[in-house]
């Protein structure tokens, strides 16, 4: 775990950022404790940890962040529930969270209503994210999305004349880049990536977990079926069996390799390569999330900030908060354009990075991203989020319905009537709590 005593020594940072308003309400606070991921884009977290620094300098509060692997964020929640102690502020990123802790967390509702009135009504995803449609209970504070685009080697696709657009094209044209010693690359195993993609694939072709209510399982459909026959036919004409045990690293590695064509992902991996091989970093490009024959739907990955019930510091973390959101604009840029905006009016258009990309080439690379909210949704889409959707997603039931099917562990049909059974006790199970 990394962890920064964020009290000194950021003056730096100062002209980023505006100076903090110092509240009367935080004289008697002495600390505040942050949990959140190791970022993929390094630099945000130096960011973020001098932003917090300066924060806790300028209201005489000692802050501590600390910085652990995403996938590590399920159990370390889980932990500090059954301890009733650890952080004041925990962030959760690209699995369930908020919802399946409901009960253990602050209601931020007056605090997203703040935040809606200074920037803007938050977006459908926010809501999926942090929002219970039955309990009405905000139970985090939506953050950012990550956005999972395409990356491709435009040189190569150029040479079999195809461009990566739907999920079709990933089939036929990821099978002849195959053929050329150029695989496309999806995550078969248990990480984020995987249960980010294909439930985009699902939501493209008109299949879904879940019906518009958010109550009833529909995973058993049609449309189901046809996706999970073609990742199997993915997997086997264009992929290569490595991504049965890929992480949520593996794929940005692959395409660093060389030898990757596509894969579906944020655009870390392109900014780690940037810094590491620019000239393979002027061969990819960035482009939408393949469309289906129903719609081109991404599910972005979420991320919140919760503050436990049990916290300390209450005040103090709901004052940082809305003073981190207050700078959101310095926070997207050292994300270098990674994390995505949840309030309509945080981040105007065009967009700084994306619109405008002086280290990319062309510039206008990034700019197919000012549009992400268009086409990305995330857990429990259609219908309202709630701890089952969450719960779901942690459990990898979708990922592993295409990996049984894939690799022939399980017809088809056995996979989505095996994805329905599971998915339906967990839906029961929360509809009853």
């Amino acid at each position: 775990m990394k962890r920064v005593g964020a009290t000194a020594g950021t003056a730096a940072l100062a002209s980023a950022v505006s100076l903090p308003f110092v509240s009367t309400a935080l004289a008697q606070v002495k600390t505040l404790k942050i949990l959140q991921w190791s970022h993929f884009v390094p630099q945000y977290d130096k960011w973020f940890d001098g932003f917090a620094a300066e924060w806790g300098k300028k209201n005489g509060v000692t802050v501590t962040v600390d910085h652990i692997p995403h996938l590590e964020l399920p159990a370390r929640a889980a932990a500090e529930v059954s301890a009733g102690a650890g952080h004041d502020i925990f962030a959760f990123n690209g699995s369930g969270g908020p919802h399946l802790y409901e009960k253990h967390v602050a209601d931020l509702g007056s605090l997203v209503s703040e935040v809606e009135k200074k920037h803007g009504k938050v977006h459908q995803i926010g809501r999926q994210i942090a929002y219970n449609e039955d309990t009405k209970v905000w139970s985090a504070l939506p953050a950012y999305y990550i956005s999972f685009p395409g990356l491709y080697r435009k040189d190569l696709w150029d040479e079999i004349g195809m461009k990566p657009d739907t999920w079709e094209d990933i089939h036929v044209g990821g099978a002849k880049l195959k053929a050329k010693g150029a695989p496309i690359g999806i995550a078969l195993g248990h990480s984020v990536d995987p249960n980010l993609s294909y439930r985009s694939m699902l939501w493209s072709y008109g299949a879904s977990e879940c019906d518009q209510t958010g109550k009833r399982v529909t995973i058993n459909s049609k449309e189901t079926l046809e996706v999970v026959k073609l990742v199997r036919a993915i997997y086997k004409d264009a992929m290569e069996p490595e991504v049965l045990s890929w992480d949520d690293a593996s794929n940005n590695r692959y395409l660093a390799s060389g030898r990757g064509s596509w894969i579906h992902n944020p655009i870390s991996a392109y900014r780690s390569i940037q810094k590491a091989t620019p000239e393979l970093a002027d061969k990819i490009y960035v482009w939408k999330t393949p469309a289906g024959p129903i719609r081109r739907l991404a599910c972005g990955a979420p991320n919140s900030y919760v503050v436990w019930r049990f916290a300390r510091n209450k005040d103090t973390a709901i004052e940082f908060l809305r003073y981190w959101t207050d700078n959101w604009v310095a926070a997207f840029e050292a994300s270098t354009g990674y994390n995505h905006p949840l309030f309509e009016n945080l981040v105007p258009k065009p967009m700084p990075i994306l619109s405008n990309d002086p280290t990319s080439h062309p510039a206008d690379k990034l700019q197919v991203l000012e549009t992400a909210d268009e086409w990305h949704a995330t857990y429990g889409y259609p219908g309202p989020a709630g701890p089952a959707s969450d719960e779901v997603a942690d459990n990898f039931i979708v990922v592993d319905m295409m990996a049984k099917a894939a690799t022939d562990k399980a017809t088809p049909e056995e996979a989505v009537a095996w994805a329905q059974k599971e998915i339906e006790l967990i839906y029961k199970k929360w509809s009853a709590a």
